[in-house]
């Protein structure tokens, strides 16, 4: 294990564009649930408060369970020693920035300035009628379902099933997935698409790929160089001082 530390850290020093990409597993230690697997949010909440055609016909039904899957455990969570350090990765130059399923704006808290949400955020919300846009603290989220000034019902700006991804989004994360040299993956299982997508592309373009999941994922026997069976906040621990960060 102490020589494939040395080795990413080796790839990540020599690395011209790196790019970390992250899925729920890197806010684990944050005190935040994935959605799938053990402990997962799908095992005891259904799925379909967050379809878009559920939420246009029961906003009032989606945001009170919402407010029980997202706006607790989510909101009040602090970035873990995984998101400091890929902070300060990019702070120093390693990578160009951070391609993220995660909706909770922790690497964004951490540091990291380049993120690319691909699942958008909870962090604002829209009205569904006039568009107008609103940062979560400015609003009552008491209210069953909030609404705009216009009357219109707000909707958190994540990605909801049956949604698109946000196209600047998407088209920021295929440029840099396209232009990675390096791509450190980290905490996904590689099964939503298209954010799956991206680590496929980055092979194809060349790029060493370096994996840290406590488990095997779908990318771990088809494109990962590098796999460690680590917490996201072990790995990063041993790099930090493995690079001397």
């Amino acid at each position: 294990m102490a020589n494939d530390i040395k080795q990413a850290a080796k790839w990540i020093k020599d690395a011209s564009y790196g790019v970390v990409f992250t899925g729920a597993g890197v806010s684990v230690e944050s005190g935040i649930a994935p959605f799938t697997g053990q402990g997962g949010l799908w095992n005891q909440y259904d799925p379909k408060y967050i379809e878009i055609t559920f939420f246009q016909m029961h906003p009032d039904e989606s945001w009170k369970e919402m407010k029980k899957i997202f706006f607790t455990d989510m909101d009040e969570a602090q970035p873990n020693k995984a998101h400091e350090v890929i902070a300060k990765l990019e702070q120093k130059g390693f990578v160009k920035g951070v391609i993220t399923q995660n909706i909770d704006g922790l690497h964004q808290r951490a540091g990291s300035k380049n993120v690319q949400e691909f699942h958008g955020t909870i962090h604002t919300l829209s009205c569904t009628s006039c568009g107008r846009k609103y940062k979560l603290e400015d609003v009552d989220i008491s209210a069953e379902p909030p609404v705009c000034f216009c009357g219109g019902v707000l909707k958190p700006d994540f990605v909801f099933y049956g949604e698109g991804i946000p196209p600047l989004a998407y088209e920021k994360s295929l440029e840099m997935a396209q232009n990675a040299d390096v791509m450190i993956i980290v905490g996904t299982a590689g099964q939503v698409m298209p954010a799956c997508s991206l680590p496929l592309t980055a092979k194809q373009y060349g790029a060493k790929i370096i994996e840290i999941n406590p488990r095997p994922s779908a990318f771990t026997g088809a494109v990962t160089d590098l796999y460690f069976p680590l917490k996201a906040g072990e790995f990063f621990a041993a790099l930090e001082k493995e690079i001397k960060l």
